[in-house]
């Protein structure tokens, strides 16, 4: 009774009490709900946050997962469409001619930036700018002075340029690596096995052809008598494949290669000869009595290098060097080659260009270049 009567006479005390005590409660749960959720936040960005090291020993520190990328070159646009095409922000070169068959228009149609080497356009910092990707990436091997040039360009730009090295032997390894960066692990494996298991097989079959291989020619330019001298960039494929005779003293880096004349071709005189898609010659040489004297023209055994979207043996030289590693075996060793080349094709066009290749397809781009074999 006494309870209830001091209950009754302190109500409104009681009540005020009550009702501080709740506003007390409901404030401290409400402070630590925020805090709670302040440090779920800085918990969330500090989980999303990483750093990483590029080949050339530069360390990067992203607070966000990398969304957007811009490519430096035609090497690296290559390599990232393939593994994260929707994460481009822009070309680095226009798609040659005949390229639209195989890229969608939503990707063909992004601005051109331009890129940071080589004699075709070169970046726009502006339009870089207005692209604004998270990262610039270049893919390919360490330039003299290449850590200084990125260094200012992100000092101009505000934006990050990452290297990551790269050939055909560790092209595996930079698709590790790029995955790593988008945050694409396992997307990118996918990628680092194909390239893994095309450059594998190529080794096996030359180390067993050994001692036996077929002399070889590269041939470009207009008059067919430019050669890609052995140990250039560009030879990679024809040394690792072929028994390259072009040597000379200065190998030129050119995808146009090194001058000679058909005296010299004569001098060589290899058991096969490649023609460059531009060449302008192939139609031509076997009714003339200038090249009709060279065994390799005599036999039939020339070929022009597909083509569609780009060079298959590596102009620019990038991951379509797998497609001429598939194909120049098929050409110069077809017993140990024994994979069937249209199914490989039409694979990589899948992964690596995003395209159903049809047989009709097929047929267009190796329509110069499969000789005996079809």
């Amino acid at each position: 009774m006494v309870a209830s009567l001091a209950g009754c006479g302190s109500n409104d005390s009681s009540s005020s009490e009550s009702s501080s005590a709740s506003e007390s409660v409901a404030s401290e749960e409400s402070s630590t709900d925020t805090s709670e959720s302040s440090s779920s936040e800085e918990s969330s960005a500090e989980s999303s946050a990483f750093t990483f090291t590029d080949s050339l020993g530069r360390e990067f520190t992203f607070e966000e997962p990398i969304e957007t990328v811009a490519a430096s070159g035609l090497l690296s646009q290559l390599v990232i469409y393939s593994l994260a095409p929707d994460t481009l922000v822009g070309w680095s070169n226009e798609w040659s001619e005949g390229a639209e068959k195989y890229i969608p228009e939503k990707y063909s149609s992004l601005p051109l930036i331009g890129q940071l080497y080589g004699s075709n356009t070169e970046m726009n910092p502006e339009q870089l700018m207005i692209a604004d990707p998270d990262v610039v990436i270049d893919i390919g091997d360490s330039k003299d002075g290449i850590a200084e040039d990125l260094d200012a360009l992100e000092e101009q730009t505000g934006i990050p340029f990452i290297h990551i090295d790269a050939d055909m032997a560790t092209m595996p390894e930079c698709y590790t690596i790029l995955g790593e960066l988008l945050g694409m692990e396992e997307e990118a494996q996918v990628y680092a096995d194909f390239c893994d298991s095309i450059y594998t097989r190529t080794l096996d079959i030359m180390e067993e052809v050994g001692d036996e291989k077929v002399s070889v020619l590269y041939l470009t330019g207009d008059t067919g008598t430019n050669v890609i001298a052995k140990g250039s960039y560009h030879a990679e494929i024809i040394d690792l494949v072929g028994d390259n005779l072009a040597v000379v003293d200065s190998p030129s880096s050119k995808g146009t290669g090194n001058e000679t004349d058909i005296e010299q071709l004569m001098l060589w005189d290899p058991e096969v000869i490649f023609f460059s898609p531009d060449s302008g010659v192939y139609d031509t040489v076997a009714d003339d009595p200038l090249w009709s004297g060279l065994q390799a023209i005599q036999s039939g055994r020339y070929y022009e290098v597909p083509i569609g979207p780009h060079n298959w043996m590596g102009f620019p030289p990038s991951i379509q060097r797998y497609l001429g590693m598939m194909w120049m075996t098929k050409i110069l060793y077809p017993e140990q080659a024994d994979f069937d080349i249209q199914a490989e094709v039409t694979r990589y066009y899948e992964m690596f260009y995003h395209y159903e290749l049809t047989d009709e397809d097929y047929q267009e781009l190796v329509a110069n270049s499969l000789g005996k074999l079809e």
